[in-house]
């Protein structure tokens, strides 16, 4: 029998032994098995740090977002021999869609957000600081990728998504993995991987794979490394308490198998579109991937009236449900990822069992399609009853991670927060109700014990991604049981793989330091005017001084006339009094066009358009009669890339106009974007 292999130093190896073995969850059939004994962690550890992260950190945040695009695209190629494999995990098509497109879906995400990020290597981090009352001194954030490598250990029950929903974050910051997968499911993580080493897509040392233990692998992590882990909160616990962890003050990322619940609103009756939508939305997270969810709904809780019609809808709503080999096209949910878990499922489900009751299902048999229950890891929906929630608490402590949920009953919506607390922290919860009072108590009051809330109702349904999926752009993760930690999260999620770093100086030295302009840096002025450069000969600092022109009455009186803006305080004399103006006042647009007239340069060059405006700000009020003049100076310069060959090649210059008036005081300032023009030969593929 072919054992998997490991990713290690840059080639496949095996593991010494015989290894432990695997077994397809579907038949029970053993057809693999998986040992790391041998492999030298220290040294996967040192190749990544040298090898893998200097690669990465020299790359900018815009070339490792277009490699994560070019893998997802590679990937998505080849998806179909994915499904094949991943049927052997017992998930039916639609769970492995979640885990392989949506593991896809990552890359393609943070492959977009490179956007969000300069096209340097490192990036700025919030608003800059002066520290001095001359304005020669101030502060910047900034954020460095750091130098180790970012060590995942992930579950069982997503062996792609797992990987590449953590990956793409810490390859778009500039950090190197290392991927430790579950055993029990790694041969999908293992052919994944396999595509994407033969790729060559990444550059060497960014990604290494253990399929087993992962032995001494934690006592050779440092400081600039980073920890994840996706489990149980023991193991999770364990790992948390590692000596080096510890020592070295390593980050440790934690997403812990919750009691996640759903509320339904009080205002939701049987029969109606939301108590339909709240049946649809129980049986699909009971039933998808086998409820083998980190976010699957765990507890159900309704208003006390409604627990009898509750459980009968959400059993009558199981028993639709086809179970059995997920090569049936007719089968609807699969098998548990293997017999041992089901026999934990069911072991936990006997814990519940002493203060609740069983209204749908069975422990020991299961009606199925093309499947044999003693030989594959088939286990029955199993819906619980809990009467006294208060006071039977194991269903608040004790999670079956399969198909299994229990329904409970509240009298007032603060019932149903405390009950939702009692959980201890989860990674999401969702009410169902159009009540937006119901709504907002709710997402107040239980928002401390959860990272996620969804508010599910007819208005959202049809588009709602639904409550048990993370999404990449939003942060994912829970308070408390939940493990306290956070993934994904778009740009959050990437300052976890950066060193944040306080840089003081003078404006000059910042502006130097971040290529982003800072006030009363110094700057320099030719002949040339800026507008008449191409991106390419724009330099930050480069700065025009304009002429000045004096606001005149006429000039509000024609600006109000042309804009149809005649707010009393530019148009109406006699409505001055308690205000903050002694006379009509010109309109802070008038202010930003006029000093438009005053720094464009009229003929046809480099620039192409006005791109827009991200900040602006009117500081001193400006009357007829006052004289102003405008210092326009390149801040930022962003690269745009071509999509098409046939594109001009551009990029956006960001302009810091500052308006002054004849006392030199700033009346002013905004930032303007322009697109401005490469030369022919700087195109970018």
């Amino acid at each position: 029998m072919k054992k998997l292999q490991n990713y290690v130093l840059g080639r496949w190896t095996d593991g010494d032994g015989d290894g432990q073995l695997i077994r397809d969850a579907v038949t029970g059939e053993p057809f693999t098995a998986v040992s790391t004994l041998g492999i030298d962690f220290r040294a996967m550890t040192e190749y990544a740090r040298k090898k893998g992260n200097p690669a990465l950190r020299k790359m900018t945040f815009h070339e490792r977002g277009r490699m994560l695009r070019a893998l997802a695209l590679y990937l998505t190629d080849r998806k179909e021999a994915y499904y094949t494999i991943s049927a052997r995990t017992g998930a039916t098509r639609a769970d492995s869609w979640i885990d392989l497109e949506g593991g896809f879906g990552n890359l393609f995400a943070y492959a977009s957000l490179r956007r969000k990020f300069p096209d340097e290597s490192f990036c700025t981090d919030g608003e800059p600081h002066n520290l001095s009352k001359g304005q020669t001194f101030m502060a910047q954030h900034i954020l460095i990728p750091k130098e180790g490598v970012a060590i995942h250990i992930n579950a069982f029950n997503f062996p792609v998504w797992g990987m590449l929903e953590k990956c793409a974050v810490n390859w778009l910051a500039g950090m190197p993995a290392i991927v430790k997968p579950a055993s029990l499911t790694s041969f999908l993580t293992e052919a994944v991987v396999r595509d994407i080493i033969s790729s060559g897509i990444l550059p060497e040392g960014a990604l290494q794979l253990i399929c087993g233990s992962a032995g001494d692998l934690l006592d050779h992590v440092g400081s600039q490394d980073v920890v994840t882990f996706t489990g149980s909160a023991t193991t999770g616990l364990q790992l948390r308490s590692h000596p080096a962890i510890l020592r070295e003050s390593v980050p440790f990322n934690m997403e812990a198998d919750s009691l996640n619940c759903l509320v339904l609103g009080r205002d939701v009756e049987p029969g109606s579109a939301d108590w339909n939508i709240f049946v649809k939305e129980v049986r699909k997270e009971m039933t998808v991937k086998a409820g083998q969810k980190c976010t699957a709904i765990r507890r159900i809780f309704v208003p006390e009236d409604r627990m009898e019609e509750t459980w009968k809808a959400l059993g009558k709503a199981l028993e639709q449900t086809v179970i059995g080999n997920p090569f049936n096209d007719s089968v609807r949910m699969g098998s548990l990822a293997g017999q041992a878990q089901r026999e934990e499922v069911r072991a936990q489900v006997r814990k519940l069992l002493a203060g609740s009751e069983l209204v749908y299902g069975s422990l020991d048999n299961a009606p199925l399609v093309d499947a044999d229950y003693d030989k594959g890891a088939f286990l029955s929906p199993i819906l619980l009853a809990n009467r006294h929630p208060f006071t039977n608490q194991a269903v608040h402590e004790v999670e079956a991670f399969g198909p299994v949920s229990t329904v409970m009953p509240y009298r007032t919506m603060d019932e149903a927060i405390e009950l939702a607390r009692m959980g201890k922290g989860s990674l999401c919860s969702s009410i169902v109700t159009h009540d937006m009072r119901l709504a907002r108590d709710y997402v107040i009051g239980a928002g401390t014990h959860h990272g996620r809330i969804l508010v599910l109702n007819e208005a959202c349904a049809k588009e709602s991604t639904g409550h048990g999926s993370p999404l990449p752009l939003l942060v994912h993760g829970g308070p408390g049981r939940a493990g306290g930690g956070e993934e994904m999260g778009g740009v959050r999620g990437v300052r976890h793989y950066m060193q944040r770093l306080a840089v003081q100086g003078s404006p000059t030295a910042i502006t130097a330091i971040t290529h982003v302009y800072q006030a009363q840096a110094e700057t320099r002025k030719d002949e040339k005017h800026p507008f008449r450069k191409t991106f390419d000969e724009l330099e930050i600092g480069d700065t025009l001084v304009t002429h000045k022109r004096t606001v005149t009455e006429a000039d509000i009186v024609n600006f109000a006339n042309v804009s149809w803006d005649h707010f009393y305080a530019h148009t109406d004399h006699t409505s001055l009094e308690g205000t903050l103006f002694d006379k009509p006042v010109a309109h802070g647009y008038f202010i930003l066009s006029a000093a438009a007239g005053l720094f464009v340069d009229a003929a046809k060059g480099p620039v192409m358009l006005n791109y827009g405006l991200d900040e602006c700000r009117f500081l001193k009020p400006v009357y007829a009669g006052s004289t102003i003049g405008v210092q326009l100076t390149c801040k930022e310069k962003i690269d745009q890339e071509q999509k098409d060959p046939k594109d001009t090649p551009r990029g956006i210059v960001k302009w810091l106009v500052e308006v002054r008036d004849e006392t030199g005081d700033m009346v002013a300032v905004a930032t303007i974007l322009t697109m401005v023009r490469k030369n022919e030969t700087s195109a970018i593929a």
